[in-house]
């Protein structure tokens, strides 16, 4: 007589392409997640119209100051909130050991990504369009292009932030060290991108490393935006360049994702 013995057999976690069920399904839990944290989503929504309003004030005196500046810090405000703010929330759903409860289900480490980057996406659409529409009509930011072309250069830095920000959580071990990356990532790209001088008045070597940084061609295509009335191939470029920065990093950040932290 011949005795069947029946085994089970634990399904991994998928790891091949995205699925939109389950990049929406991460999408809305950590939109939920965040409806309960008023002071994030104040930090993520607020902060940058508050710099922009302080900024405007500060060249009270001086509103050509403004309008030369204020259309590149309109990008790199909510790109700085956005990286912060994504880098913390993605390690402590690590350290809690949400991540590993979430990857031993049917959930790939590509949906967990999408659907942070989808999550936090919704919310730069709402920071960007705020802190556009501050400036715009409230601050009398004077922009020659289109302010829609304004709104999409911001989005698009938003969204670069937030994929440095799922990028760069997977090094860090505590919220502290998540904050510590700032510095690094951020600060050599604010001193590099053009903000404070014409990236070809740096020198040589500090200029071909500007040429690789993504907030460089931030800037660039804010000032596109104030000096042209319409969109030029430049600008185009400029755009392209930082939405496939922003894929890129994702995709690093899907493929460096661990677990828990040690």
């Amino acid at each position: 007589m011949t005795t069947t013995r029946s085994t089970t057999t634990l399904r991994p976690a998928p790891t091949g392409g995205l699925s939109l069920a389950r990049t929406t399904a991460t999408a809305a839990r950590v939109l939920r997640q965040l409806r309960h944290d008023p002071r994030t989503i104040a930090l993520l929504i607020l902060i940058p119209c508050v710099m922009l309003f302080l900024l405007r004030y500060v060249f009270d005196g001086s509103p050509r100051t403004f309008d030369s500046i204020g259309a590149s810090l309109l990008g790199i405000f909510p790109l700085i909130t956005m990286f912060l703010v994504t880098s913390i929330a993605t390690l402590r759903e690590r350290t809690s050991g949400t991540l590993e409860r979430l990857l031993a289900m049917p959930l790939g480490k590509g949906d967990l990504i999408a659907g942070y980057a989808l999550a936090f996406g919704t919310l730069a659409i709402i920071q960007s369009a705020l802190a556009t529409g501050l400036a715009l009509w409230f601050l009398g930011l004077d922009v020659t292009g289109s302010p829609w072309l304004l709104l999409l250069v911001a989005l698009l830095d938003a969204l670069l932030g937030t994929a440095l920000g799922l990028f760069v959580s997977a090094f860090a071990a505590s919220e502290f060290q998540a904050v510590q990356f700032m510095p690094a990532v951020i600060f050599p790209q604010l001193l590099l991108c053009g903000l404070f001088t014409p990236r070809d008045n740096m020198h040589p070597a500090l200029e071909a490393i500007s040429n690789v940084l993504p907030m460089s061609y931030a800037v660039d295509g804010m000032n596109e935006v104030l000096k042209h009335t319409d969109m030029t191939a430049t600008f185009v470029r400029d755009a392209l360049i930082v939405a496939g920065c922003a894929l890129l990093v994702l995709g690093l950040g899907a493929a460096t994702l661990r677990r828990r932290t040690a």
